[in-house]
């Protein structure tokens, strides 16, 4: 098999060859492991490769009634353990210390699937900005454009999927962490709705349930038969969500029900969208007019900033809990992690119990405003990104902020960081442009970034859908509709 055959094929694909003996799973692993060779160098999208681990595995039997048996496969370097095997979260130190003993539960069950890992990717520090550009490790490279993102907080595993090196590959999101690099790399990103797919052991649940477990990938499929998979509870799992009633990779077989879609293109936070976002939401309405669908522009689903300040202020607790759990943990100290990482811990630090906890009511006030919403339409479609990829270092937070951030934290004055205008500043500019995504996390809906789109420049700019409460199926449908009336899969990057 050739690299150009090999990236013909979606992850299903690849095992079905196997299981007809057409191939060897160490063919496909020495096509991926070649073909990371030849872009990592370029892309920067892997922080730890496992090839000598894989390549045993390899030789050993295979169960091909797995549906991914033989298939390579990459990890995310956060909240994606592979037992035994060092984890770094983005940071320069923690890879040094103890390697987790035990295997996290989405990563159980991929091996389980027949899935051969050979690495792990790229990520921010502790997954907490929407680019991939951790100081320990370097930036990760956007495959259509290297001087650009691939985004955050799944960068580096959209990267390697967009350049060919595996059809899919383990991704995340608590704020966007999947649809974000999905939309700017050219992918397909599914984030299941709270509670679908499991987050242990070593966890309940990511930051009260806004984070959640998934894949980025090249096919609807891929991702529908992804869930299938990973879905279901554990012993250990908080609570048992009812299966959402049958097979999602079967659910593609049917069309959607003509859907009732409601499209905004403003930003919720008030701030500029670039024209580009703005014609792929255009674009996609008139596709989805044009499939029977009942589309039409409509008001915020929530009250957007109200939604952001409530995100953000439980995501700076978040950090200053993960800190602190690593320092006890591990002895690690505060000048261990980077500036951005400590300003969030100042913020978060100089948060009060009480302050956090009527932050947490309040998520029920959006996802009573987005079941209104739902009422009235099935799905909301939006712009995943509000322009294109940014370049390379562009969302580099001030020196200027880290010093004063620094300053206030030694002097014990932690709460006045986040009322200062430059911090402020800074916040708003890297939220500018993810300010759709963070929606679906706080209620706990489930949400994806469709490939639709690519700017006259040839940056893909993804469109997303938010639906109500268990309507992952609905929305692969959809997608799996949309990829039929304009494929996507072909369409990769020239490296």
């Amino acid at each position: 098999m050739t690299f150009d055959e090999y990236r013909q094929h979606d992850a299903l694909g690849l095992a079905a060859l196997v299981q007809r003996g057409e191939v060897h799973p160490r063919e496909l692993l020495a096509l991926a492991i070649s073909r990371a060779d030849q872009v990592n160098p370029a892309l920067s999208a892997m922080v730890n490769r496992l090839d000598d681990r894989a390549r045993r595995r390899c030789e050993q039997p295979f169960d091909l009634q797995r549906p991914f048996a033989g298939v390579p496969f990459v990890i995310k370097d956060l909240f994606q353990e592979l037992g035994g095997v060092p984890t770094t979260w983005g940071n320069g130190v923690l890879g040094s210390k103890a390697a987790p003993a035990t295997s996290s539960d989405v990563v159980r069950r991929w091996e389980d699937t027949g899935l051969v890992i050979f690495g792990q990717s790229k990520t921010p520090e502790f997954g907490a900005r929407n680019v991939t550009e951790p100081r320990a490790h370097g930036p990760a490279r956007n495959p259509w454009d290297p001087t650009r993102t691939p985004g955050g907080s799944s960068g580096g595993s959209a990267a390697l999927v967009a350049a060919g090196v595996v059809p899919v590959a383990g991704a995340n999101d608590g704020g966007g962490s999947i649809r974000i690099p999905a939309a700017a790399c050219g992918l397909f990103g599914l984030k299941p709705g709270r509670g679908r797919v499991p987050a242990g052991p070593l966890v309940s649940e990511g930051m009260f349930g806004a984070a959640q477990q998934g894949v980025v990938s090249r096919s609807v499929r891929d991702t529908a038969a992804m869930l299938d998979l990973l879905q279901g509870p554990e012993p250990h799992g908080p609570y048992w969500m009812p299966p959402s009633g049958g097979s999602h990779l079967e659910a593609l077989t049917r069309p959607p029900r003509r859907l009732r879609i409601g499209f905004t293109t403003a930003s919720p936070i008030g701030t500029p969208v670039d024209p580009q976002a703005v014609a792929a939401v255009e674009d996609a309405a008139r596709l989805l007019s044009d499939l029977g669908h009942h589309v039409e522009p409509t008001g915020q689903p929530v009250d957007g900033e109200a939604l952001a300040a409530d995100f953000l202020l439980c995501w700076f607790c978040m950090m200053a809990s993960i800190v602190d759990a690593l320092q006890a943990q591990h002895g690690m100290r505060l000048s261990d992690f980077e500036p951005d990482t400590r300003a969030m811990v100042a913020v978060g630090r100089s948060v009060s119990a009480v302050e956090l906890l009527d932050s947490l009511g309040r998520w029920q006030t959006h996802i009573q405003a987005l079941s209104d919403y739902h009422q009235r339409h099935d799905l909301w479609l939006s712009p995943t990104l509000a322009g294109p990829p940014p370049r390379i270092g562009a969302m580099d937070t001030p020196a200027m902020l880290h010093l004063m951030s620094d300053l206030v934290g030694t002097l014990g004055l932690s709460g006045l960081l986040r009322k200062t205008p430059q911090f402020q500043q800074s916040v708003l500019h890297n939220l500018a442009w993810t300010p759709y995504t963070q929606t679906g996390n706080l209620t706990g809906r489930p949400a994806m970034s469709v490939p639709l789109y690519w700017t006259p420049d040839g940056l893909p700019l993804g469109v997303q859908f938010l639906g109500p409460l268990g309507s992952e199926s609905l929305l692969l449908q959809l997608a799996a509709q949309l990829e039929q009336a304009r494929p996507w899969f072909g369409r990769m990057p020239a490296a």
